[in-house]
Formats: structure tokens, sequence, C-alpha cells
């Protein structure tokens, strides 16, 4: 079997990735252009796609292929109806990466409310040394027990951070963004009551005509000064240009963003000149991929391939 993966790069180096091998001939690309594509999957039984968009013309000209495996959940880079009407099967893998995004929420959580980085600073600076007491009082912090988290959109990920909130001892509540998700052992919100009350607010949504723009100036400026906005969501949910200037007017204490609108994220992108910079935490979409997400996410594909085979 001929199988190519098109930008292998984004799973990084991960120890199960030549296991692949073991399904047929397999070509690893780090990265491909939409120019490349025609030509890297002119020959290909399966392609193994992370970002790489795979258009109708694209499956057309590619006589060969007959399965499309995407090595994320999201499943917006395929034209999944031309794949339909093609004969060709697109499989994603899904539940990978729900510890891992959980771990990091709470990593950008902590460092927003403590800052460990700049008591460690402080220490290894030698100012800690000429202290006359044995502690140091410049910076407060707060704990996260007796807060009230919101969730907005309580999925497999949403409940993973429910689950470390109440063992920090918060209060969680949640937004369906469906409007459907109602059946939870949390209370449900409104978008505005939630924004409004929380001290936490942490998006976990996927991007869609429900969630687009959903947090611009107006919800901003309706969030307590002192509230946190966590993003590991998608970019687009937030609006970014909003955020740069709620920031520096100080409508809340701090945000913290691993997905944006273009990613890479675009240099002259607003975020990236505010004023208030220890009021924000970004990180180059990276929540999803701790080694043993990826490595889950590896066996995954694989097995997407053994059952499309066996079937």
């Amino acid at each position: 079997m001929n199988i190519v993966f098109l930008d292998a790069s984004t799973v990084g180096d991960v120890p199960n990735l030549n296991s692949l091998k073991e399904l047929g001939d397999v070509t690893f690309y780090d990265v491909t252009s939409a120019e490349e594509t025609a030509e890297r999957i002119s020959k290909a039984e399966v392609v193994i796609t992370n970002k790489v968009v795979m258009t109708r013309e694209l499956m057309q000209n590619a006589e060969n292929l007959k399965l499309i495996c995407i090595a994320a959940t999201g499943m917006n880079n395929v034209d999944r109806e031309a794949a339909a009407d093609l004969g060709i099967e697109v499989k994603n893998v899904a539940g990978y990466a729900s510890v891992s995004v959980a771990q990091t929420t709470f990593a950008m959580i902590l460092h927003l409310l403590q800052d460990i980085q700049s008591y460690d600073a402080y220490v290894k600076s030698k100012e800690y040394s000429k202290s006359p007491i044995f502690t140091n009082m410049d910076q407060n912090y707060h704990e996260i027990s007796g807060m009230r988290l919101g969730i907005i959109g309580l999925g497999n990920i949403g409940k993973k951070v429910a689950d470390i909130a109440e063992a920090f001892g918060a209060e969680v509540v949640y937004y369906s963004t469906s409007g459907k998700n109602t059946d939870q052992p949390y209370t449900l919100l409104e978008l505005d009551d939630l924004l409004t009350t929380s001290d936490i607010v942490s998006i976990h949504a996927p991007l869609n005509e429900n969630t687009e723009n959903l947090i611009g100036a107006e919800q901003l400026r309706l969030m307590k000064s002192s509230a946190l906005l966590i993003n590991t969501g998608r970019g687009g949910i937030v609006n970014e240009a909003d955020l740069a200037r709620e920031l520096d007017k100080e409508s809340i204490a701090g945000a913290a963003l691993d997905v944006f609108e273009n990613e890479p994220i675009k240099a002259d992108n607003p975020l990236l000149g505010i004023d208030k910079k220890d009021r924000l935490v970004l990180t180059p979409h990276i929540a999803w991929a701790s080694v043993e997400a990826r490595t889950e996410l590896i066996e995954g594909v694989k097995k997407n391939i053994e059952e499309f085979v066996n079937n």
C-alpha cells in the first residue's frame, strides 16, 4: 500500500511514527505546500494530512486514492462532500488530546494567577539573599479554591478541565455553544451570565457559526476586572483585536491563548503589540501536543488505516 504523510513535522518526533511503515510503503514529507500537493499524492492510496488542504480537484486527479486520514480531530481541511462523491473514505482521530489540553489550560491559569517565574528570577538574581525577611510580598496571588470557573464548550476536554477545577476547589459552570448540551452535573448558564459571574473563563469549543467571534469587546467588558480568559479551543472564537484593546484598558486581569485566527500568528497581530504584556500569555498551538497525546494520535491514524484495509 502506498501511503503519503504530507505534513509529518506537525506531529513532531514521536516514538511510534515509523510504526506506520508496517502498513506499507510510507513516504514522509515534513511540510507540503499547496503547489506540491498534487504531485505528492498522485500515486498514493492513502494520504495522511494534519493541516494540508485536500480539495475536490486534488482528489479527482489522485486516481489511486482510497483513504484520507486526518492526523487531527478537526476535518475542515478536507472537502468531505467531494470525497464522498468520489468514493474516498475520510477518517479523523478524536479524544487523544483531552488530558494534554486540560493540563496546558491549568498551566496557563497558574502562570497568570501566580507567576512562579518571577519568584524564581527574584531568588536567582540574589535579591532574596539581601532581604531582611524570609519571604517576599511584592506581588499578590490568589487561590483557585472558591473561584467560579466558567467553561464554554463542555465536551471531552471541557469535562477534563471541570474535573481538575473541582479538585482545586473551584465551582464549575458552563455554557453550551450548541444549546443542546444541557444534561451535565454542572450549572448551565447563558453566556452573559457566565461571563459576568466567572473568575476564570475557559474556552473549549469548536469554531463554527455559533462560536465565530463569540467573545468580542462587548463580552470582555461584561467580565470581572479580576477575571482571566483562557482559549485553548479554536482561533476565531475570540476577537483578537478587541482582546488586545481590552487588555490594555485593564477590562480583565489577564488572558492566555494557544490558538489564533491565523496560524502561525501574523507578525502584525495586535496581541503582539499590547502595552500590558504581563497580562497576556501566548503559546504556539501546543496545548494538544504532549508526547503521550501525539503518540496516541499516531496509534489512531494507524488503527484507521488497518480498519479500512480489513473492511
